[in-house]
C-alpha cells in the first residue's frame, strides 16, 4: 500500500507549529519563560510567601501563581512549608534538602525526589505551610488540578511551535528542578563565598544574581531570611530586588523587610538594651566580625611569631572551622583543630570567648534582662582579658544600634 505524502501546510505546522519561529526567536522565548518562571519562584513563593519579606498587587501576585502552575506544577502551600522546614530544621536529619546529610550528589541530581519526598510528610505541611492562599482557583484548580498546568503548556508549546515547541517545554520543565532543587539547594550549601557565619553552611555562588534571580546570594539570605533584598555587598547585584523596587515605583508592590542596617554609636560605656536589640537582629554579622577582627589577626600573629607561613600553620578549613568549633569538619580534622587550639592559649582564649558570646545571641530561655546582663559581663571580660583585640571589638561592639530597617 503507497504511503501518501504529508501535506506541506500540515508539514510546515509539525515543524514550526502557528508562529513558525526560528531559532533565535525560540532562544528568546525560552530566556524569557525560564526567568518568569524563576521570578515566580523568588518573587512569590520565596519572598513573599514563605518570608513575607514583600507584598504583590493581587494581580501581580496571580500572574506568578498562574505561571507557576502552568510551568512548574508546584503548590504554593507545599513550597512554601518545605521552604520553611529548611530554615527551621537546616542541616539536620530533618532538612529536606541539606547536602551535610544527604550528600551533595543526592541533592544536586536528586532535589526533585526530595522534593517529592518532603511533600508527602502531610503534618509537616500543615504545621509549616500556614497563611498561604486557599481561595476559590487554589481549592478548585491549582492544588487538585496540580499537573493540568504543565499539560497544558505542552500542547500550547506545540501548538505555536511545532515539534520544536516540545523540546522547548522540556527545558522549561527541567529549569526549576536543575537550578533550584539541585543548584541553589545543592551548590548552595556546598560551594561559594559567605558573607556571614551563620550556623548552616550556606554559601553565596556568585556576588552577581542574575540567572536564578537572586537565589545566587543564598549565604546572605540565610543571615536574613525575611529580607525582600539579598544583596547586601556594595559590589552585589540581585535582580530579583530591582524588579521588586521597580513593582514598587508603581504602585505594584510594598516591601515589608529588608536587612537591618548596623550604626556603631560612640562612648558607650556598657551595653544597653539598643545593644542588645541590634545584636538580636545581626548576630551572623556580629560573629562575622568577630572571626574577621579578632580570631584571624590572632591567628596572623601566631603564624609570625612562628616564622610560618598562616595557610601552613593552619589549613583554610581549619581556619574557617574556628567559627563553629569546627561543627562541619570531618572528625579527624576537628580533633586536628582541637589540638591546634589546645596548644596555644591565646587562641583558646579567643576561641572560648566566642562560644561565650554565641551562647548568649543564641540562648532562648534566657529573658531580656538576663540576656542583657550576661552580654554586658561578656564585655567586661573581654575588655580585662589583656589582648587588644578583644578589647577593641568589646568596645565596638557596646555600641551597637539599629537604623534603616524596614519595620
Amino acid at each position: 500500500m503507497p504511503v501518501l505524502p504529508l501535506d506541506a501546510s500540515l508539514l510546515d505546522f509539525l515543524s514550526g507549529g502557528l508562529l513558525q519561529p526560528g531559532w533565535g526567536e525560540l532562544a528568546l522565548y525560552l530566556l524569557a519563560a525560564t526567568q518568569l518562571t524563576i521570578f515566580s519562584v523568588t518573587l512569590y513563593l520565596h519572598r513573599s510567601q514563605a518570608h513575607r519579606g514583600v507584598d504583590f498587587h493581587p494581580a501581580i501576585a496571580h500572574v506568578f501563581r498562574f505561571w507557576s502552575w502552568l510551568t512548574t506544577s508546584m503548590i504554593t502551600r507545599e513550597w512554601v512549608a518545605i521552604h520553611r522546614k529548611h530554615h527551621a530544621k537546616c542541616e539536620t536529619e530533618e532538612d529536606p534538602h541539606s547536602p551535610m546529610k544527604k550528600g551533595i550528589g543526592t541533592v544536586f541530581w536528586r532535589g526533585v525526589e526530595l522534593y517529592r519526598e518532603a511533600r508527602g510528610m502531610r503534618a509537616d505541611i500543615e504545621k509549616y505551610g500556614k497563611g498561604c492562599p486557599d481561595d476559590w482557583i487554589e481549592r478548585h484548580l491549582y492544588t487538585p488540578h496540580a499537573t493540568m498546568g504543565p499539560t497544558a503548556l505542552l500542547f500550547i508549546s506545540f501548538a505555536l511551535f511545532g515539534f520544536a515547541g516540545v523540546a522547548v517545554w522540556a527545558i522549561q520543565m527541567l529549569w526549576i528542578p536543575f537550578w533550584a532543587a539541585g543548584v541553589v539547594n545543592g551548590l548552595g550549601h556546598w560551594w561559594g563565598y559567605r558573607n556571614f557565619e551563620t550556623d548552616d553552611t550556606a554559601t553565596n555562588l556568585t556576588p552577581w544574581g542574575l540567572w536564578i534571580g537572586g537565589e545566587e546570594l543564598h549565604n546572605n539570605h540565610h543571615a536574613f531570611p525575611s529580607s525582600a533584598k539579598f544583596a547586601l555587598r556594595k559590589w552585589e547585584v540581585d535582580i530579583g530586588w530591582g524588579v521588586i523596587r521597580g513593582l514598587e515605583r508603581v504602585g505594584l508592590a510594598k516591601v515589608l523587610r529588608t536587612a537591618p542596617a548596623l550604626n556603631v554609636r560612640p562612648n558607650i560605656n556598657v551595653p544597653d538594651a539598643d545593644t542588645l536589640k541590634a545584636l538580636l537582629a545581626i548576630r551572623f554579622q556580629a560573629m562575622t566580625d568577630y572571626q574577621r577582627n579578632v580570631l584571624k589577626p590572632a591567628l596572623r600573629e601566631e603564624a609570625r611569631a612562628a616564622g610560618a607561613k598562616l595557610r601552613s600553620l593552619l589549613p583554610r578549613k581549619l581556619r574557617r572551622g574556628l567559627a563553629d568549633d569546627g561543627r562541619w569538619l570531618k572528625p579527624d580534622a576537628r580533633q586536628q583543630l582541637q589540638a591546634f587550639v589546645a596548644e596555644r592559649p591565646r587562641i583558646g582564649t579567643l576561641v572560648e570567648h566566642r562560644r561565650r558570646l554565641a551562647a548568649v545571641l543564641e540562648s532562648r530561655s534566657q529573658d531580656a534582662a538576663d540576656r542583657l546582663h550576661a552580654l554586658q559581663a561578656w564585655c567586661h571580660e573581654a575588655e580585662a582579658s589583656g589582648i587588644r583585640a578583644l578589647q577593641e571589638f568589646s568596645a565596638r561592639l557596646k555600641g551597637y544600634s539599629l537604623q534603616g530597617a524596614h519595620a
